[in-house]
């Protein structure tokens, strides 16, 4: 059987695809696409074999699950696609309505780490579908995650815009790791070698994507709502690393998330070992 292999279906993700449809590899592994909450969900239930997910989701289910060395979704800073949009000051928030877009939960858990420590607020939080308009029916503020978030940025409104990223950089000085490459434990032991040829194809297509930003963001202007040099800057911005400093931003935030009482524990990062 092919490796069923998950792809998030947002741009962040794109410059990963884009090598690995340039490099051919698509025909050996089965692709699956959807949003990071889906491909955790398929990938606990045993749907898919490798996946980008939330790292949360990863820390709940440590004991099921390693993870792919020097692949993340990440940054340093302000990440554009990821954005609390409110009506009223952040500040102003305690107790009123937040809508969180249910599509990631390592964003839902940044959304109320930052508003607690870094605007001492709790509001009331609910889970909705990703339509600012829909939310701003009953919520005050919304997050917005992946490309809804980036059609707001592009047309700006006049509300309150909190990049959450940038707010997590200026929080604790730290990277922000958002998604990481889960693989099924039971799996990795008995297709070690499938792993690592998927593996290598996800890190030469980082690799090359890397160096062919603005040809990529040409393409990706032609089919898209977004100019080619707000997509370039968007792509730059991005990490897919975990490294040492982004793996120590990756356990401060899972510390945080146990304190809010999104976690029970935190567990350690536990990688497939590449030869």
């Amino acid at each position: 059987m092919l490796p069923r292999v998950g792809h998030i279906q947002f741009l962040n993700c794109l410059p990963l695809y884009y090598g690995l449809l340039k490099n051919g590899v698509l025909p050996d592994i089965e692709l699956c696409k959807h949003t990071p909450t889906e491909l955790s969900n398929r990938l606990l239930r045993g749907e898919l074999d490798i996946s980008p997910i939330p790292v949360i989701e990863y820390a709940r289910h440590a004991d099921d699950l390693l993870l792919l060395p020097r692949l993340t979704v990440s940054s340093d800073g302000k990440v554009l696609s990821i954005l609390l949009v409110s009506k009223i000051p952040a500040e102003q928030l305690d107790g009123k309505p937040v809508a969180l877009a249910r599509t990631s939960a390592t964003s839902q858990v940044l959304t109320k780490i930052i508003l607690a420590e870094k605007y001492g607020v709790t509001p009331a939080y609910f889970e909705s579908p990703p339509d600012l308009a829909q939310m701003f029916i009953e919520a005050e503020a919304a997050l917005l995650i992946g490309d809804d978030a980036l059609r707001v940025l592009v047309k700006p409104k006049k509300f309150y815009m909190y990049d959450l990223g940038e707010e997590w950089k200026t929080l604790t000085g730290e990277k922000m790791v958002y998604a990481v490459w889960g693989v099924r434990r039971t799996y990795a032991q008995q297709h070690r070698e499938l792993v690592i040829k998927v593996y290598k194809a996800f890190i030469s297509s980082m690799e090359q994507s890397q160096k062919q930003l603005d040809s990529i963001a040409r393409d990706v202007a032609q089919w898209s709502p977004f100019p080619a040099r707000f997509l370039k800057r968007y792509f730059a911005g991005l990490k897919f690393e975990f490294g040492e400093d982004y793996q120590r931003g990756c356990r401060e935030f899972l510390k945080r998330a146990k304190a809010v009482g999104a976690l029970d524990i935190v567990p350690e990062l536990k990688f497939v070992e590449i030869a």
